[in-house]
This record gives C-alpha cells, sequence and structure tokens, in this order.
C-alpha cells in the first residue's frame, strides 16, 4: 500500500529547490512551527482485525479549511491564485489516471478554460524521471481554470463533481483530493510475534513534501490564516476520511473527536495555528 501523495511530493522536492535558488527561502508570515505537542488516538479497525488506525485528534479537530481563492497565498511565489496546482498532480497509478480520462471526457469548454488545447495536445505529461502526472500548462495545472474564467476559477474537474452534484474526489486524481490530510502505513510487530498494519491519518504538513516542503512560498497547514474553518476537520472532510478508512471505521473516529470536543476542560494539546 502507498500513500497517494507520496511520488508527487518527491517530485515537489526538485521544483521547490529550483525555485529557492532563484529567489532564496520564503517569508512565512502567519505560520506556526512544525514541532508542538499533538494529542493521538489508536483504535482497532472494526472490520479488519490486522489493522489498526492511529489519528492525530490535533489536526482533526483543528478548524483548517482549505482558502483557496480567499487569502490562500499559494505554494509557490508570486502565483498566489494557483493554490497548491503550481506543480501538476502525478498519479497515484494506472487506475488513478484511468479514473480521471473518465471525468475529463465529460469536460466542456463552459467548465474547462484549457479544453482545446488538452483535447488536441493531451492533458498528460511525463516528468523528468519518466513518470505521468497532469500537464503544466501556462505555469501550473492544465485543469485550472484561472481568475476571470466564465465558468469558474479553480480546478476545473471540482467544478465538474459540484455542477453533477458529485463529492470532488470522485472525480480528481488522489493527490488532489487527499491533500492535506495524510494516510502513511507502518506494520508494527507486537510482542506477542503477531503483526499488525498501522494505519496514520493526520496532518500533511510542509514535511510531508520532503526536503523541499520547506522551501515552499507558503503552506496552508499550520497558517493561522487557514485555521477559520465553521467546522473541524474531521467533519468538513467526512467525505474523505470515509474513502480513506471506511465508514465503521469514520464512525469510531467521529466518536472519538466529538468526545474531545464536549470537554468542558481545555483541551490537550490544540493546534497552535487554530484561534485561541
Amino acid at each position: 500500500m502507498k500513500d497517494a501523495r507520496t511520488a508527487h511530493a518527491a517530485k515537489a522536492v526538485k521544483a521547490v529547490k529550483v525555485g529557492k535558488q532563484k529567489r532564496g527561502k520564503a517569508e512565512e508570515p502567519d505560520e506556526k512551527g512544525l514541532d508542538f505537542a499533538r494529542a493521538w488516538v489508536e483504535f482497532p479497525d472494526p472490520t479488519d482485525e490486522e489493522q489498526v488506525f492511529r489519528c492525530d485528534l490535533t489536526w482533526l479537530t483543528s478548524r483548517w479549511t482549505c482558502i483557496f481563492g480567499n487569502g490562500c497565498q499559494g505554494i509557490q511565489e508570486g502565483r498566489a491564485d494557483d493554490g497548491c496546482c503550481t506543480l501538476g498532480a502525478h498519479f497515484s497509478d494506472e487506475d488513478d489516471e484511468k479514473r480521471v480520462a473518465g471525468h475529463v471526457a465529460r469536460l466542456t469548454p463552459e467548465l474547462w478554460q484549457f479544453h482545446d488545447v488538452g483535447t488536441e495536445s493531451g492533458w498528460v505529461q511525463l516528468d523528468e524521471d519518466g513518470d505521468r502526472q497532469t500537464r503544466r500548462w501556462e505555469g501550473s495545472c492544465i485543469f485550472q481554470n484561472r481568475p476571470g474564467f466564465a465558468g469558474g476559477a479553480g480546478c476545473s474537474l471540482h467544478i465538474l463533481a459540484m455542477k453533477e452534484g458529485r463529492e470532488p474526489l470522485e472525480t480528481k486524481p488522489d493527490v488532489c483530493w487527499q491533500l492535506p490530510v495524510r494516510r502513511t502505513y507502518d506494520w508494527v510487530d507486537r510482542p506477542d510475534d503477531t503483526k499488525v498494519l498501522q494505519v496514520s491519518i493526520g496532518e500533511y504538513d510542509r514535511r510531508g513534501w520532503g526536503p523541499g516542503g520547506h522551501d515552499l512560498h507558503w503552506y496552508c497547514t499550520t497558517a493561522s490564516s487557514a485555521h477559520v474553518g465553521a467546522e473541524p476537520v474531521y467533519v468538513s472532510y467526512r467525505p474523505e476520511l470515509v474513502e480513506m478508512m471506511g465508514e465503521e471505521a469514520y464512525g469510531v473516529l467521529a466518536g472519538l473527536c466529538e468526545a474531545r470536543l464536549a470537554s468542558q476542560l481545555p483541551l490537550v494539546a490544540p493546534h497552535p495555528a487554530d484561534p485561541a
């Protein structure tokens, strides 16, 4: 099993290092540090006795929300309108690309600004290592409609999902709908010679992008400007978490998050970017 963003993050390292050589280290005016206390919880998967979930309650009960187009500063300096779309998206596997292709076929010029370019000359490119990703066009992902486009700014695949009453996770590449929740896998050997698969669900912070992540112009997960959500992450990201964990495991997680927030005492290990 492999986190959908592992390859994408590794590729991002090269891109941001090139940017660093050109401009120097980016300023991070509203970002908090990466090292702070976190509250984790572990529970067995209700549907698989050989699997356990380890979840970051500090992140999942935080008030982070995507502020794309509403204060997002973008991961590359001078391209705030891109958000985190600047680098395009690497596909997690052939099935991921095939699924996305089925939805691309339904995009129209009214929904996709670069429909003519994408349909005539392709919307997939190979990176320098020969791995497949969404094509970059005019400095960003070819599926990103730019500000001023009549069909709406932002991901055309996301807009398609909204138009059809779908969840965006159905139409977008895995890497796009999972961020900034991170899922990792570790086999754990127990003292009684049994082994379980530990699935961790947490925050995809700068470190998730590899060494180059520290040189991104700006990143949202620890930025106080992005911790303004009306609902905590475990609620606002319910569809994505259900897809990652399964309905029953999500139910357990939601109950634990609710219990944490219902406490009459100050939260232990709150997210430092959350409002006081």
